[in-house]
């Protein structure tokens, strides 16, 4: 039996709801369009973040662990939730939705692509299981000191969401130093260009998933992007990650 999910008030929930509503999404579409990522304006307040990264704790709610250093992506750890997310990572990718699908759609179009996203978060996540990504993506993570994430794409299967989240929730420079979330794109014929966040308590990042439209001489073409997280240097950074699509 899939345990029951922790539960946060109505009221912490539709303000968290409000949030994401009240960005000014023109603008972090045009810095996701020159960057392939975003920083939000705060979302959760610090005892909402405390929460949240509590939750890393009851390991009834994950269907399973990763140890980064295993597997060589890097030094840490991170937890897949189970489907039944708890309410506030629930709410807030609900919230997040219908916003990052406009995205997702003119960048189709842009790259030529099929825009396969239907209208609502449950209608294309019946999709994704329908084609055998039935396993949830949501991840909360945790490095300590000298931990970090190797660069890499989140390509799980060929049913895929363009656009991701993740949210700080912990003070930078006081729970923790270093940290910063890297975004490197791959240009053609051209180095590698890189740039850093510092994910502030509450605030989120809205990044690619695998690639962005680059506009070059001939048109449109699908710039590849990779994400991680330097080093930290100091303390313990926790992050919620949520992610649009279910896994293979």
């Amino acid at each position: 039996m899939t345990p029951k999910p922790h539960v946060a008030g109505k009221n912490a929930t539709a303000q968290a709801t409000r949030h994401v509503d009240a960005a000014d999404w023109d603008a972090l579409a045009a810095e996701l369009d020159t960057y392939g990522g975003a920083l939000t304006p705060q979302l959760l307040t610090p005892a909402q973040c405390a929460d949240i990264a509590a939750l890393y704790e009851k390991e009834e709610l994950f269907r399973t662990t990763i140890d980064m250093a295993r597997y060589r992506f890097g030094s840490g750890q991170y937890r897949y939730f189970h489907h039944e997310l708890p309410e506030p990572v629930a709410a807030l990718r609900r919230a997040f939705y219908p916003h990052l699908l406009t995205i997702a759609r003119d960048w189709a179009v842009r790259l030529r692509r099929p825009a396969p996203w239907p209208d609502t978060l449950d209608e294309w996540l019946a999709m994704c299981h329908e084609a055998g990504q039935d396993r949830s993506a949501q991840i909360l993570l945790r490095y300590g000191t000298g931990d970090w994430n190797a660069l890499h794409r989140d390509v799980v299967g060929d049913m895929l969401f363009p656009l991701q989240v993740v949210i700080g929730l912990d003070e930078h420079g006081t729970d923790y130093t270093g940290g910063e979330f890297l975004l490197v794109e791959q240009r053609p014929r051209a180095q590698s260009r890189g740039t850093t966040n510092v994910l502030q308590q509450g605030h989120g990042l809205i990044f690619t998933t695998r690639d962005r439209p680059v506009a070059t001489k001939r048109g449109w073409s699908a710039g590849a992007m990779r994400h991680g997280v330097s080093t930290v240097r100091s303390g313990r950074r926790h992050a919620l990650g949520l992610v649009f699509h279910d896994a293979a």
